[in-house]
């Protein structure tokens, strides 16, 4: 079975796993004070040419996105979100279990882009709640956006400029999730890096769990306004772990030798090329994906011939009786044999 339903099917680089064995024998302190998680966190401050970040490891994404926006965010306060943002729809409403709610808007867009926030609509909707004075709905707290999107768009470096832009107006701090950001830097189509991440956000993170980590995720405060008492946030929240130091190595390799990106590049080119062998039959798209997500629109009869040549993947939304959106993701581990497999499963559909 050729497994391309997500982007985490793997276990973790082989670099990880022979620093794990390496100093497997070591004693350090816990809960992050090690010298692995200091040296980690020092790598991604160079990473993003900027010693003022406050570096958190925590031990997955959900945990990240909660325990950020739970820190952030007062009792009444919620935070606006793509109306397909992540924490949205695929968290199972964990920021809500901690008492916020998420406030989704449109972008007035079709479907297919709801899971980008533009800096129009998000000006329009704080602009309107904030002048008409609704104290009986959940105040706008913050902003969250991810890179990519949950539909594998990008924002370019001027839509990030021009949201915090806005965010700034409303005195509102601009969250962005990473979770797969490996992949974004890794595409020629993008123009945002680690340090624009690093002047034009409050808070973003660092994808390590779906981007060649064993586990874990690296949240970096940008603005000192928000960090305050996080370490006991996250402890609160169950968000990090005794032995830190298992999150500073991982952190500490995947930000030598540039691997982070350039283990991604592949997963990248492959689906790309995943997206073309489905255009030359085509096959549309519900979005426009230039990252290792691709979303072709698919029948019943075309996927069971896929799933019956040992492929799998997954089911993104239903379009009508006969059709379904699709996801097939590629990874830092995906090989050229798959692609070549798949390739020629699709010339035959």
């Amino acid at each position: 079975m050729l497994r391309f339903e997500n982007d985490y099917s793997e276990g973790c680089f082989q670099e990880i796993l022979d620093e794990f064995i390496k100093t497997n024998m070591e004693q350090t302190p816990g809960y992050r004070l090690d010298k692995y998680c200091e040296d980690a966190a020092n790598k991604i401050k160079k990473a993003c040419h900027s010693e003022n970040i406050d570096v958190h490891f925590l031990v997955g994404g959900t945990q990240a996105n909660m325990t950020v926006l739970d820190a952030i965010l007062r009792p009444h306060q919620g935070v606006i979100s793509p109306l397909l943002g992540h924490i949205n729809v695929h968290e199972a409403g964990a920021i809500e279990g901690r008492g916020h709610k998420v406030i989704a808007i449109s972008s007035g867009k079709k479907l297919d882009e709801e899971a980008k926030l533009s800096s129009e609509s998000l000006d329009l909707y704080l602009t309107d709640f904030f002048n008409i004075g609704d104290w009986h709905k959940a105040q706008p707290g913050a902003v969250y956006i991810s890179q990519p999107t949950e539909r594998g768009a990008l924002y370019t470096k001027n839509e990030l400029i021009a949201i915090k832009s806005v965010c700034n107006k409303f005195n509102l701090p601009l969250y962005l999730d990473g979770a797969r950001l490996s992949y974004a830097l890794a595409c020629d189509e993008n123009d945002v890096q680690l340090e624009d991440l690093a002047k034009y956000t409050d808070i973003f993170y660092i994808g390590g769990t779906k981007c060649g980590a064993m586990f874990g995720e690296a949240i970096c405060f940008c603005n000192e306004k928000f960090n305050r008492d996080f370490h006991c946030i996250a402890k609160h929240n169950g968000a990090v772990i005794a032995k830190g130091r298992l999150l500073g190595i991982q952190f500490g390799v995947l930000f030598s030798n540039d691997l982070y990106v350039d283990k991604s590049r592949d997963a990248y080119k492959f689906a790309i090329r995943i997206k073309k062998a489905f255009e030359r039959k085509g096959i549309n798209f519900i979005s426009n994906s230039y990252t290792n997500q691709q979303f072709p629109i698919l029948t019943k009869s075309q996927q069971e011939l896929i799933r019956n040549n040992d492929i799998s993947f997954n089911i993104e939304c239903s379009i009508d009786e006969e059709k379904d959106a699709t996801r097939f993701c590629t990874n830092w581990a995906t090989k050229e044999e798959a692609i070549k497999k798949l390739e020629k499963i699709i010339s035959n559909l």
